[in-house]
């Protein structure tokens, strides 16, 4: 079992630039002054987008615990773009780190995994500790995932409230969920 998994490093780079960002809202380069909402903005939807599909977009270092080693044959996010470390405590509670020669990483896209390599066992580890899996999971971004990231922020950067009063508003079909949905992971 997966338990809540802790963000050890931030994303450095997000999916959507400033620059493409202004490009949708209809802002000029030169008006700086909206430089601090958009940031929040790309920020928002690149949550969205993840919480919605279960899908780690931009590249970050995740700290993710589990109960054994058999957890890691279905990693809790995607995609996978390298492994930092697999600690545990052993059976004497002393802190341990799994050697790379113990295991492999298989990037299966937004299901990745990790498996014993041939001739290899798993260690022992203390009753009731908790194995800690981190690593940098993240990485390039669908072109429609992109672009439902910029259709938020620009709906966003126009209605910058919960409520709009006096005017009528539509959904339009095949917009943002429509594109999102053919990347949700574990759906």
């Amino acid at each position: 079992m997966w338990y809540p998994s802790t963000v050890t490093a931030a994303p450095a780079v997000e999916p959507v630039s400033l620059a493409e960002a202004q490009e949708q809202c209809g802002v000029l380069q030169a008006e700086t002054h909206f430089n601090a909402l958009l940031g929040r903005l790309i920020k928002a939807a690149r949550g969205h987008a993840e919480e919605y599909c279960n899908v780690v977009w931009a590249a970050q270092t995740i700290a993710s615990p589990c109960d054994s080693f058999a957890d890691l044959v279905r990693l809790p996010h995607g995609p996978l773009s390298s492994i930092v470390s697999i600690s545990y405590l052993d059976a004497h509670g002393e802190a341990q780190t799994v050697a790379d020669s113990v295991f492999e990483a298989r990037k299966d896209g937004l299901e990745p995994s990790i498996a014993l390599k041939p001739g290899q066992s798993w260690p022992r580890i203390r009753h009731g500790s908790r194995i800690t899996l981190t690593a940098v999971f993240g990485g390039s971004v669908p072109d429609d995932v992109q672009h439902a990231m910029l259709m938020l922020i620009g709906h966003w950067f126009v209605n910058r409230e919960a409520v709009v009063t006096g005017t009528i508003a539509t959904t339009i079909p095949m917009s943002v969920d429509a594109l999102l949905c053919n990347h949700r992971r574990g759906a």
